[in-house]
C-alpha cells in the first residue's frame, strides 16, 4: 500500500519514560508511508525537548498541552489534525512490531472494518505474554436486568501456546493501546466521549460503532507490547497517580454506568472497579515484593491495605471528586502546535 492511508497519533497513556523508546520503535518499524501526530500532554521538560527535537528532524506534527490530559482529550486533540482515511491511536508506552500498521490497514481494507485491533503483549516483546488478543464487550438484557459482559481473551498466556487460536477475525472490543478507527466512523459517532477520563473508553467506543453498523476486528499478525517493565521516575509518578486517580476512576466509571443504564451493583462494572484499585498499586509493587521476601506474604497483604489506604487518602486530597456536572466533559486548555 503506496498511499497515505493512516495518520498515526501517539498519545500518554501514563507515564513519560518510554515515550522516547516508543515513537522510535514506529519509526522503525513502519515501511510504508504515515503521517505523525504527537500529542504530548503535560510531559517534563526533558521529554519534551526530545520529542521537539524528533517532531523538527522527522517532520511530524507535535501538540502540546501544558497540563495533564485525559487519554480521550488527547485522542480528541490529535483528531484534528488528521486527514487520511484512517486515524491509528497508539499509547506513548506502546512499542509496535514490524509490519503493525501496514498488516492493521489490509485488514481494515479487506474486511471494511471501522476499527481494528493488534494483538497486545504485555511487559517486553521479547517475553511474548498476551495483554489481549480481541475481546468481548456487550449489554445483555434478562429477567433480572441489564448485564455488562466485558472479556479480554488469552490473558496471560504465552504467545506459542495460542498461536494456532489466533486468526483474523470480529470481535466485540479492541484496545486503545493501539486502534485503527476508520475515519468516517467519527462522522457517525461523534467526539470521543471525555467524561470517560480512565476506564471504559475503548469499549465505550467499540460499543457504540457496532450498535451503528460498523465492525470490529482482530489482526493477530500486527503486534505490540505494552511497556511495563522498568522503574518509574518521579515525574511519571505524578502522572500515573492523577491518571488512575480516583476521581477520575470513579467519575468514569459513574458516566459509563449513565451512558449504558447499568446499575452500580453490577459485576461487570465491579470488576471495572477492581481493576482501577488493583492498577493503581503498580508504583508500590517493587515494596511489595520486597516486604513479603523479607517478612512473609502476610506481612505483604498488610502492608497492601496500608499503602492503598495512604495512597487513597493522599490522592482525594491532590484529586478531589469531580461534581457531577463536570463529569461529561472538561476543556481542554492552552494547547499549541509546536511544529
Amino acid at each position: 500500500m503506496s498511499a497515505l492511508l493512516a495518520t498515526v497519533v501517539v498519545v500518554p497513556r501514563e507515564r513519560f519514560s518510554v515515550a522516547p523508546r516508543a515513537l522510535a520503535a514506529i519509526y522503525a518499524n513502519t515501511s510504508g508511508p504515515f503521517h505523525l501526530v504527537y500529542v504530548d500532554g503535560g510531559s517534563p521538560m526533558r521529554v519534551h525537548r526530545h520529542l521537539a527535537s524528533e517532531a523538527h528532524a522527522r517532520g511530524f506534527t507535535l501538540v502540546r498541552s501544558e497540563r495533564y490530559l485525559t487519554p480521550n482529550e488527547a485522542r480528541n486533540l490529535g483528531s484534528h489534525h488528521v486527514r487520511t482515511r484512517y486515524i491509528v491511536f497508539i499509547d506513548n508506552d506502546a512499542v509496535p512490531e514490524p509490519g503493525w500498521l501496514e498488516k492493521l490497514l489490509e485488514c481494515a481494507e479487506t474486511t471494511e472494518a471501522w476499527i481494528v485491533g493488534p494483538i497486545y503483549l504485555i511487559g517486553e516483546p521479547e517475553e511474548e505474554r498476551i495483554h489481549m488478543a480481541g475481546g468481548d464487550a456487550r449489554i445483555e438484557d434478562s429477567s433480572t436486568g441489564r448485564r455488562f459482559i466485558e472479556n479480554h481473551r488469552f490473558v496471560g498466556r504465552r504467545l506459542a501456546e495460542v498461536r494456532s487460536h489466533l486468526v483474523r477475525q470480529p470481535c466485540e472490543q479492541v484496545e486503545f493501546h493501539c486502534m485503527l478507527v476508520r475515519a468516517e466512523a467519527f462522522e457517525r459517532l461523534g467526539r470521543l466521549d471525555e467524561g470517560l477520563r480512565s476506564l471504559g473508553e475503548h469499549t465505550d467506543f467499540c460499543m457504540l460503532a457496532r450498535q451503528h453498523g460498523g465492525q470490529v476486528y482482530f489482526e493477530p499478525d500486527a503486534r505490540v507490547t505494552y511497556i511495563t517493565s522498568g522503574r518509574l521516575t518521579r515525574s511519571d509518578y505524578a502522572f500515573f497517580l492523577r491518571r488512575w486517580s480516583e476521581a477520575w476512576n470513579e467519575s468514569s466509571i459513574a458516566r459509563f454506568r449513565e451512558k449504558w443504564n447499568l446499575s452500580d451493583h453490577d459485576s461487570g462494572i465491579r470488576s471495572i472497579a477492581s481493576y482501577a484499585v488493583e492498577h493503581r498499586l503498580i508504583p508500590f509493587r517493587g515494596a511489595l515484593r520486597t516486604i513479603e521476601r523479607v517478612f512473609g506474604w502476610r506481612a505483604r497483604c498488610l502492608a497492601r491495605r496500608v499503602l492503598l489506604a495512604v495512597e487513597r487518602r493522599l490522592n482525594r486530597w491532590w484529586v478531589p471528586p469531580i461534581p457531577l456536572a463536570r463529569r461529561a466533559s472538561t476543556p481542554a486548555g492552552q494547547v499549541r502546535v509546536v511544529n
